[in-house]
């Protein structure tokens, strides 16, 4: 079996979950099957990866345009494929056009949605509505969809509503425990700042809507002044909400110390090496399908305290391995809390707890590394995904 999969990012271009999904499965698939990548972006040195830019004579066009642009190219090159497996609405175009040119199988796994994200109207514009067009258009004639999370496979069935149920499938993210561990790092923490003997709490993500960064810098007013708060968070989706985080990370500073915030995109050992340094790792989001910076944090072994929204009530066990903060969303897409104040009151009184026995934290960080390993192991989410392939190709 070929499988051309069909992605925007792959290594070294990631800059979040879905690239981090790619890279890895890819990686497991591999054992069994012939794997081709196709993505967007500079040539990689990687045997069967294939590179493709946008035409020179879209350089200026809406980058939803541009997406399709690249995706008419990699859809003319999955010929001689058996199946086309399409990640994030980047690539999906490309898995449709290869479903009808050459027809073959299209199978998508669902990183997030379009309906569930209407702030990228502020990034795309117009745009916004061509890539909820592409998405809809894709899951509907799709032989198989993929949800990262069973808080996934629900809000596709609800955000389209046509898709037969019988074709969606979950099928886990995961994580690889050796390459993520308990790492130790003492000039590096130095480096940021870090003082690894004061309790801390870690945030890692993309500034964007989803992420509930404001919140969690709301909620951080509230912690023990001895508390460090470090936040790994680069890529803002907008000046806009750029401004809006370096407005409300300075006001914190302002009024406490060991506010730290890095903005680089660190390699993974770096990365590692400061979650394993925590008492406690935050996932403040307001939409996550499933979340894989809090399997990353689970595997170096500290606990996490999550929203409990989309799939991360599925990676974290309430009590065990983290917190689940509890969270009344309005349902227009938006996600936003019903009632902001009283999450923000939540989410703080769940790192306060978090924080306030570092012992009970590490014994819990011991319990979430544990469920990332045999819960979450790539072998078993490749082979899974390779059973779904089975299943469209007989």
């Amino acid at each position: 079996m070929r499988v051309d999969l069909l992605t925007k990012e792959y290594p070294p271009e990631i800059y979040g979950g879905a690239g981090v999904h790619v890279a890895e499965l890819v990686k497991a698939l591999r054992n069994s099957i012939d794997v081709q990548v196709r993505c967007f972006g500079a040539p990689r040195d990687e045997s069967g990866v294939y590179n493709y830019r946008v035409p020179a004579e879209m350089s200026s066009a809406n980058a939803a345009l541009q997406t399709i642009g690249v995706d008419l190219l990699m859809a003319n090159d999955t010929a001689g494929a058996d199946l086309v497996h399409s990640h994030t609405w980047y690539a999906n175009e490309a898995g449709r056009v290869s479903q009808l040119l050459h027809g073959i199988p299209h199978v998508i796994t669902a990183h997030s949605l379009e309906p569930l994200r209407p702030w990228k109207a502020e990034q795309l514009g117009g745009g916004y509505r061509v890539s909820s067009w592409i998405e809809k258009a894709a899951y509907e004639s799709a032989d198989a969809v993929i949800a990262v999370s069973g808080g996934m496979r629900t809000d596709i069935l609800r955000s389209y509503p046509t898709v037969d149920p019988a074709k969606v499938h979950v099928v886990h993210n995961g994580i690889d425990v050796t390459a993520w561990a308990p790492t130790s790092n003492p000039e590096l923490l130095q480096h940021w700042g870090i003082d690894p003997a004061r309790r801390s709490i870690v945030f890692v993500g993309r500034i964007t809507r989803q992420k509930g960064l404001p919140y969690l810098l709301e909620a951080a007013q509230q912690l023990p002044e001895d508390v460090q708060l470090i936040l790994c968070a680069g890529a803002p989706d907008t000046p806009e909400i750029l401004a809006e985080v370096t407005t409300r990370v300075q006001q914190l500073q302002q009024s406490r110390e060991g506010v730290i915030w890095i903005s680089d995109h660190l390699p993974r050992h770096e990365l590692a090496a400061i979650l394993s340094s925590a008492t406690s790792f935050v996932c403040p989001s307001i939409y996550e399908p499933l979340g894989i910076v809090n399997l990353e944090a689970m595997a170096c072994g500290i606990p996490v305290v999550g929203t409990a929204t989309g799939g991360i009530p599925e990676v974290i066990d309430n009590g065990v391995t983290g917190w689940l903060v509890p969270i009344e969303q309005v349902q227009d897409g938006t996600g936003t809390p019903l009632n902001p104040e009283l999450y923000v009151n939540d989410l703080a009184q769940a790192m306060i707890f978090a924080v306030s026995d570092p012992q009970r934290a590490q014994q819990m960080g011991v319990a979430a590394r544990e469920r990332a390993r045999l819960h979450f192991d790539w072998t078993a989410i490749a082979d899974q995904t390779r059973a779904i392939y089975d299943l469209v190709c007989r």
